[in-house]
């Protein structure tokens, strides 16, 4: 991969998460679509390492840290450890903890450890070459590791209200990556084994700009929001047209 395949910056990450810091440094709950499908594959496998791709601010290595005791990584284009430290503290963890690795994914350089689970949630879109971020995940793989892949799907409803309402965000993702049928070819050209490919979660939408929209938006949202989840008691599916995410799962080759 080279470095014009990121959509974003490192710039932009760093003003990104700075704006969020107080939101950020929070005891971590054992809650939300993530966390169950991360606590399956804990309580299945037999994982002692973990490594998390594009992960600052850590939200999820803690968690994973907290709860089991993994031996836990995070990998990103940009870190502040103050973060990192502070969200460790408030969540009683020592603060060196979680081994920290600032680096560039769309760099090939040489991966000293491999581990037992390697996940990102919400990377690989923000790349233009899906098949090359793929296969840097399954680079840091143990034999017979697993792997977990989740991003958004803007392809549905939630992609709607994304372009509509927060078109700068909207932009910086790869929406041509969100297709079921093309993860589930490039798992095969991969040759990533038990590889499975899904939406989930029935229903949900967000805004990351909600504080900066008007009262009529806020309110149209709120509506919509609250309608889907209505429909979507009464007929739970997993769609493209509704489901928040899409979830790549699999194993590297033991």
């Amino acid at each position: 991969m080279e470095n014009n395949d990121l959509l974003t910056e490192r710039k932009f990450w760093e003003d990104y998460w700075n704006n969020k810091r107080d939101e950020l440094i929070a005891k971590v709950e054992e809650k939300g679509y993530h966390h169950q499908e991360l606590d399956k594959i804990i309580s299945g496998g037999n994982i002692h390492s973990v490594i998390e791709l594009g992960g600052f601010p850590g939200t999820y290595s803690v968690y994973l840290k907290k709860r089991y005791n993994l031996e836990t990584a995070v990998l990103d284009y940009y870190i502040n450890p103050s973060i990192i430290e502070d969200l460790l503290e408030i969540n009683g963890l020592p603060k060196n903890s979680i081994a920290l690795i600032e680096d560039d994914l769309t760099l090939n350089h040489e991966i000293d450890k491999k581990y037992d689970l390697v996940f990102s949630l919400g990377l690989i879109e923000h790349f233009l070459d899906t098949k090359a971020i793929i296969k840097r995940h399954m680079d840091y793989l143990k034999p017979g590791g697993e792997l977990l892949i989740v991003i958004p799907n803007f392809r549905g409803l939630n992609g709607w209200i994304q372009r509509k309402f927060d078109r700068p965000n909207y932009d910086v993702h790869n929406i041509d990556c969100m297709d079921v049928d093309l993860l589930k070819s490039i798992a095969t050209e991969l040759n990533i084994e038990n590889a499975s490919v899904y939406y989930m979660g029935k229903f949900s939408i967000w805004l990351g700009n909600m504080k900066t929209q008007s009262a009529a938006v806020k309110f149209f949202f709120k509506c919509l929001f609250f309608a889907g989840k209505a429909v979507t008691k009464i007929i739970p599916i997993e769609s493209k047209l509704l489901s928040p995410f899409i979830v790549i799962r699999g194993n590297s080759e033991k």
